[in-house]
């Protein structure tokens, strides 16, 4: 069986989708401990360390087939907003400089790195890549819309397959049929509070009045933005990106309520037995953060099937 290392694992939802394609995931990474535990409860048989990669001991990690690693992408994420300038924002970015240096001391076979398409106008990402080139990586960067390969939710990540070849290695992605959001949404579950209340801003109202007009008494809208969130989406799409923060409102006559924690995983694709905090926050905040499962396994079936 092959064998995988899950780098800033998160949730899992690379460790997921690769174990769900007949990887073995040996050991895994991250530096928040409360993403190390609950990685842990549904990854039981791997190693896990709680650790600022830039600080790993490489020697210390078992070898493998495959590095899976998903860098912390705030810092080049457009959702994150003009703060190119703090140390945070430069922190982020510099997340992707562990990949390198666990590559340099294992040299995998394969290298998949997932993050927001804006990774590689990363002003060191001209760097980063000569440096997995030193390291003898040929690297095939592919753009998917998760919802392509089966996953209830617009998604647009990046995928950059690394391999040690003397092509890039370009993977057929077979395109699925899209997955609505009402494969996911419970309407009878959940606490609803009344559309009209006080408080409520004018322009969810308006968000309310304008899909009801377009989509009847039940769909879904950003709870706050803009695209979509002017007249919501039907049930019978993908949901929109799951982010880390509660956007997603479900619309049901004069009642409504927010995506719940469940919904929000169910949309990432992670198993319906998927073990996870009790608090809602962090809940939403590691779904955000993940790579979907299904597109992960995907992404892994295409690269055997390419082997």
């Amino acid at each position: 069986m092959p064998t995988a290392i899950d780098l800033f694992a998160g949730l899992g939802g690379w460790s997921t989708g690769a174990r769900n394609a007949g990887i073995d995931v040996l050991w895994a990474a991250n530096h928040w401990p409360v993403a190390v535990e609950w990685h842990g409860a549904n990854h039981p048989d791997a190693i896990h360390i709680c650790q600022d990669l830039h600080q790993a001991d490489w020697s210390k990690v078992p070898a493998h087939d495959i590095m899976l690693a998903s860098p912390c992408c705030q810092g080049h994420s457009k959702a994150r907003g003009k703060k190119s300038g703090s140390a945070q924002h430069d922190a982020s970015r510099s997340t992707a400089w562990a990949v390198v240096s666990a590559a340099e001391f294992h040299r995998p076979e394969v290298v998949l790195v997932e993050n927001v398409e804006e990774f590689t106008a990363w002003a060191l990402y001209p760097a980063w890549s000569q440096a997995m080139a030193a390291l003898g990586y040929m690297i095939a960067p592919h753009v998917v819309d998760c919802a392509d390969l089966g996953v209830p939710q617009h998604r647009v990540r990046l995928f950059l397959v690394c391999t040690r070849s003397k092509a890039p290695l370009n993977l057929q992605l077979h395109q699925r049929e899209h997955v609505p959001a009402s494969s996911f949404i419970d309407f009878d579950a959940g606490k609803w509070s009344a559309v009209e209340k006080p408080g409520r801003a004018e322009s969810t109202l308006l968000r309310v009045k304008n899909g009801r007009e377009r989509f009847g008494d039940r769909f879904i809208m950003p709870y706050y933005g803009s695209g979509s969130g002017l007249t919501g989406r039907s049930l019978d799409r993908p949901i929109g990106t799951i982010t880390t923060l509660d956007r997603w409102a479900l619309v049901r006559g004069d009642e409504m309520r927010m995506l719940s924690a469940n919904e929000a995983l169910a949309a990432m694709s992670f198993p319906a037995d998927t073990k996870r905090p009790d608090n809602h926050r962090l809940t939403m905040h590691m779904a955000g953060n993940a790579v979907p499962p299904l597109a992960g396994q995907r992404v892994i079936e295409a690269l055997l099937r390419a082997a």
